[in-house]
Formats: structure tokens, sequence, C-alpha cells
């Protein structure tokens, strides 16, 4: 289901994603050359999937179809009233909280914050916005999608730190820039060849 989602997501938002890329890999070339800084490719890379998220994210919150009941503004409601081996509860619970992982990763990538404070109120101001768009543009505002959202957020971003704890203890030589580079690689090829994989 994920896989599907995903693929769905991209073939409509592919030629929106391509030329934000190619522009924006242009400038940031041209930027590095000029100034002359070095080309990390692991946290360049980095920042063009955080552009791509967000990409898909609007896509996934403005534009794809979802079967919407009417609006939710009683906590747990909505959640409590799927089966916890239903479609809708996978398709509704875990696929909010699966969307929302890779954000509250990105704030602590980028923004290296500590407080977990901090970060829950950044993920669930991302997660209101995107619950309070969805109601000004006529599609459905469910406050278990904020809660959904916040929780996967919170994971996003205990992954990041847990990650960080097991790098500081990691050897030096694990630490250069190319090792980041070769697994950041390695990931994203597994991906893509997770969405295409032949005979799936």
């Amino acid at each position: 289901m994920f896989r599907d989602v995903v693929l769905d997501i991209f073939a409509e938002t592919w030629p929106a994603i391509l030329i934000c890329c190619v522009i924006l890999m242009s400038m940031r070339i041209v930027y590095l050359f000029q100034n002359r800084k070095p080309l990390i490719i692991h946290k360049e890379l980095l920042s063009l999937i955080f552009v791509i998220y967000i990409m898909s994210l609007f896509y996934a919150v403005t534009f794809h179809d979802v079967d919407w009941s009417s609006h939710n503004f009683i906590p747990f409601r909505e959640i409590t009233r799927y089966s916890i081996d239903s479609r809708m509860f996978y398709y509704n619970v875990i696929g909010n909280m699966v969307m929302f992982i890779p954000y509250g990763f990105f704030i602590g990538y980028f923004l290296k914050i500590k407080k977990v404070l901090l970060a829950f109120l950044l993920i669930l101001f991302a997660s209101y916005a995107i619950e309070t768009t969805q109601y000004l543009i006529g599609r459905v505002f469910d406050v278990d999608d904020i809660i959904s959202n916040v929780t996967g957020g919170m994971i996003g971003f205990g992954l990041y730190w847990l990650l960080e704890k097991i790098r500081d203890k990691l050897p030096d030589i694990l630490k250069k820039p190319i090792m980041y580079n070769i697994i950041i690689i390695i990931v994203l090829i597994l991906f893509i060849f997770y969405l295409i994989r032949i005979g799936a």
C-alpha cells in the first residue's frame, strides 16, 4: 500500500519535482563553485530529498484523492473508530504517521534541535497548518490527523537522535564524509529499487 501511494504521488508530481531539482541543483553548484566551498554529496542529497519530500507532501495533502467523511474536532474519535487490522486504520492512522516521520527527521538534521518540546511544537505547527489549509480549500479538518502526524514526526525526530548517538560511538574512520556519501547513495538505490522493482 505504501509503495502504491508513493508511486501515485510521484506519477503526478514528477514534472514539478524534476524542474525544481534541476533549477536548485544548478544554482547550488554555481554557489559552491563561486564561493569555493566543498561539495559534500550526502548533505546536498539530503537537502534535495527534503525539497522533494515537501513537494510530495504538498500534493498528498491538497490534491491526492482520499475518501473523506466529515470534519472531526474531537481527539481520538476517528482513530478509535477503526479496527487495528483494517485498511482504513493503516491508511488514515499509520499512513499519516509515516507521512510525517521524514519531517521529524529533517527537523533534527537541519536544525540540530536538542529540546524535545521545541521539536514537538514545530511538528505540531506544521501539521496544524496542513489541516487548516485543507479546511480552507474545502477538504476535511481532522484533529486525529494532527495526532497521527505529530506522533510520526516525533518518531522521526527520535530516529535522528538515535542515529546521532550511534554515530558518536563509531570509530573516526566511519565518520568521514565519504562513508556518509556511500550510505546515503546505497539507501537511495535500495529505495528506488523498492519502488520500481520488476514484477511487483
